[in-house]
């Protein structure tokens, strides 16, 4: 059932759902806090750049995709790095807006539990070396090869850098496993690169 409230999104689903294409997105945040210590998201090592990732990765107009799978790598202090995972097929009873996701940080944070959310110790290399073993994956990057021209296959697996952007040692481990693609030589926000990788992967489906 899905209630619609002042443009914002209460999902309640009974079940999980099965998936069987899953696109995923690894956000790696270099200064995202680690504790529940923050005023606001933008004082807490830009968890608002992390939020904004959250919605184009995963909400719809009416509605959540049950087919994505998003991931940050919390980089900041006081306890790096950790792993947050939001799986769409299982996510429920949350909204949009920054206010909402910052009362759902601030639980996870905690050692709450949330539907479709889970927080744990793990590095992001540990991450990536798991994901590449069963999926193609590709770090966006203005010199990379063209988009339009790379097969990406049922199960991609997207890396970002959140607005200061990717370590080089990062990028460089990434690379061991993956391949540079490219949305063009115009740099975009990280959740803009979300939107339109998602807007472009929704049309391969369709074809």
């Amino acid at each position: 059932m899905i209630k619609d409230i002042k443009n914002y999104l209460i999902i309640i689903m009974p079940e999980r759902r099965h998936v069987s294409n899953v696109r995923e997105f690894i956000l790696y945040s270099r200064k995202g806090r680690t504790d529940t210590g923050f005023s606001n998201l933008r004082d807490a090592g830009r968890l608002d750049v992390v939020h904004e990732c959250i919605v184009a990765s995963l909400f719809l107009s009416h509605g959540i995709r049950r087919d994505v799978v998003f991931h940050t790598i919390l980089s900041g202090p006081p306890s790096p790095p950790l792993h947050l995972k939001i799986d769409g097929s299982q996510l429920v009873d949350v909204r949009t807006d920054q206010a909402s996701w910052e009362r759902i940080f601030r639980k996870v944070l905690s050692g709450k539990s949330h539907p479709g959310i889970s927080v744990h110790k793990r590095s992001f290399e540990s991450l990536l070396k798991e994901k590449s073993a069963t999926s193609a994956v590709y770090v966006l990057e203005e010199g990379g090869e063209d988009v339009f021209e790379v097969n990406l296959g049922k199960n991609p697996v997207f890396v970002l850098g959140d607005h200061i952007g990717l370590p080089r040692k990062v990028e460089g481990f990434v690379l061991r496993y993956g391949s540079k693609i490219s949305l063009g030589k115009q740099p975009y926000l990280a959740a803009s690169c979300i939107t339109i990788l998602n807007y472009l992967l929704d049309r391969m489906l369709r074809k």
